[in-house]
């Protein structure tokens, strides 16, 4: 396996660990990041992702492990933050060899961390991963999993739009205002659902022509645009990133109409500064973190002792729109963006809540 030229120590100094893991026979080379387990065991999904380089899977797996922690402390939840990737093109090489190696190498980790489904990885592959390794959140429902965590992920991400919309325009309804939903994938899809019954007027985009067609023909009324580009530069009330990170670049907020920035999108922020840019603009950010933590909660009750239940899982996800409500508020009351609005509280709760845990251990 190719050694990252980045010093892992360098790049995620406040991690508790970063480890490697390859197997030849089946082309596995993945990284598991644990962020922090000061609230309990490291839980997020992995990311089946063609990654140019090791170095840039590992700034990934760093950072999407970060937000991890950060995400479940601001929702609640008893969990650290992890996050793993597997390099390659899920579409060439993924197979069932591959995901049990995976689980194996997940299962010598003692609990430490605990997987889910994330981009390029489906509940089906839980099912696999699941058959060596005991820490395996997000599996199908006949294995008596949660399912597909992208449905309660669209119903924060939705749920919090409806508290970012109420901070812009003083009503919570999208009805009769344009959202354009970048990314129709997964999440997207259902998030579009949600937009189309609420009444709202939804334009998307995506890379993916047969996510798109299929949008259309679930949603006849639903337009499409060639580009993410051509999106952001047409005329919109909301503009929800609900593909990779980075959405928000200088250049994005330069020219954005919306008035709302809320999706599902992980670490929409390109570089730190950008979140004073939407503020300077009079553009109300909803924290990505925030708002896209309902398939955490998903997966999450899959770890309560009674077993799933997704009414309860729903309920807290509903919560979001309170949540996203506290963010915005702390924001306006102390002066700053609503991502360091968010970071305060969720440091709040690790702090006073996790300093007497330590590193937690199975």
């Amino acid at each position: 396996m190719t050694v990252p030229s980045s010093d892992p120590f360098e790049l995620g100094p406040e991690h508790e660990q970063v480890v490697y893991a390859h197997d030849s026979a089946t082309g596995l080379r993945a990284i598991v990041a644990i962020h922090s387990t000061a609230l309990g065991p490291a839980l997020g999904g992995t990311r089946f992702h063609p990654y140019p380089t090791t170095d840039a899977a590992l700034r990934d797996v760093l950072d999407l492990s970060r937000g991890m922690s950060y995400k479940a402390a601001l929702a609640g939840l008893d969990l650290g933050g992890g996050k793993a990737v597997i390099i390659g093109d899920p579409r060439t090489l993924k197979s069932e060899a591959l995901l049990r190696a995976y689980g194996r190498f997940v299962q010598s980790l003692g609990g430490r961390y605990r997987t889910a489904c994330d981009v390029g990885t489906f509940s089906e592959d839980m099912d696999h991963i699941a058959r060596e390794c005991d820490y395996v959140t997000g599996r199908t429902t006949a294995h008596g999993g949660a399912g597909d965590s992208s449905v309660l992920t669209a119903y924060g991400v939705f749920q919090g739009m409806r508290a970012a919309a109420e901070a812009a325009w003083g009503d919570t309804s999208l009805a009769g205002r344009t959202v354009g939903v970048a990314g129709v994938g997964k999440v997207g899809r259902h998030l579009v659902g949600h937009l189309v019954e609420d009444g709202a007027d939804v334009v998307v985009t995506d890379t993916w022509q047969p996510a798109l067609d299929r949008i259309v023909d679930e949603h006849p009324g639903v337009r499409v645009v060639a580009s993410t580009q051509a999106l952001v530069e047409g005329s919109l009330d909301v503009y929800a990133p609900c593909a990779l990170g980075g959405a928000l670049t200088d250049d994005v907020v330069e020219v954005l109409s919306a008035r709302v920035v809320c999706g599902a999108a992980n670490n929409q922020l390109a570089h730190p500064g950008v979140e004073k840019s939407l503020a300077d603009r009079g553009i109300v950010y909803a924290p990505d973190y925030c708002v896209n933590a309902g398939g955490l909660m998903q997966v999450a009750d899959e770890l309560d002792p009674v077993g799933f239940s997704f009414e309860r899982a729903q309920q807290r996800a509903s919560r979001i729109y309170d949540t996203t409500r506290d963010v915005l508020a702390l924001a306006a009351r102390d002066g700053v963006s609503p991502a360091l609005a968010a970071d305060r509280l969720a440091e709040a709760r690790m702090r006073d809540v996790g300093r007497l845990r330590g590193i937690w251990i199975s």
